[in-house]
């Protein structure tokens, strides 16, 4: 019976380590399995990540291209706005420039008639500045054929002469000229707007009034002497503005 026993339990044992290790391999198995699959399900958890990542960028670089789509858009009318206005003002310019043809046609021969008014003005006016005067008329006159002189500038320069004859009978001035008193002397004159043209010698020994009905310079009483002096020193800045009596320039009558 013993040994019986004992075969039985010697025999049992090799079973039982056979056993064991299949148990073993099964569980190194069922561990290695169950790594791979965790690995597998982080590389496709990764993989899935990386695709959402992907379609986050290709959304952003949609909605960008949209916006640029949508800006090129409000681009694009602003510039068809711009095309649009800058046709409307070719087509004004185009206008403008035929009108500015049609007036140079006109202005030109305006601005000769403008000239021959002036000289004829200065040849029948007092000889107030007269030298300065046809000096300017000269000028304009060699001004007007000139190609690198625009119209415009003509006419301001036109225009300007004008002006500085409208001044002549407005203001007080004083200058030095020559005047022709039997023989011609230089002198000091005085103008008060057209009302009076005055000449005295530059010792102050002699004065002359422009007698416009004579057309000649005529001597002047010794008593209105101080008043024409008081006259050059206002006109000279050396005295203060005060009341003065001068001789009366009158214009020849056209009748």
């Amino acid at each position: 019976m013993n040994k019986t026993a004992l075969r039985l339990t010697l025999c049992s044992l090799p079973l039982l380590s056979l056993t064991s290790f299949a148990n073993a391999n099964d569980l190194n198995t069922a561990r290695n399995v169950e790594a791979k699959t965790i690995t597998q399900s982080a590389q496709s958890q990764a993989r899935i990540n990386q695709s959402s990542d992907k379609a986050f960028e290709l959304k952003s670089d949609i909605a960008m291209l949209e916006q640029e789509v949508a800006n090129l858009e409000v681009y694009e009318r602003h510039l068809k706005d711009v095309v649009n206005n800058q046709e409307q003002e070719m087509a004004s310019i185009d206008v403008q420039l035929e009108q500015i043809s049609d007036t140079r046609q006109g202005v030109v021969p305006l601005m000769y008639q403008m000239l021959e008014g002036l000289e004829q003005h200065i040849a029948s006016d007092k000889p107030i500045r007269q030298q300065a005067r046809l000096a300017r008329l000269d000028e304009l006159k060699a001004l007007m054929p000139q190609a690198d002189v625009s119209d415009a500038e003509k006419y301001r320069r036109i225009l300007e002469a004008y002006q500085i004859e409208m001044d002549y009978g407005i203001k007080l001035g004083s200058y030095r000229s020559l005047i022709n008193v039997g023989s011609e002397i230089e002198a000091e004159q005085l103008y008060l707007g057209r009302l009076s043209l005055v000449a005295r010698s530059l010792d102050r020994n002699q004065y002359w009034t422009w007698d416009s009905l004579q057309n000649n310079w005529v001597a002047v009483d010794a008593a209105l002497a101080p008043q024409i002096d008081k006259a050059f020193a206002i006109a000279n800045r050396q005295a203060s503005p005060a009341l003065i009596e001068l001789p009366v320039s009158l214009q020849k009558d056209p009748s």
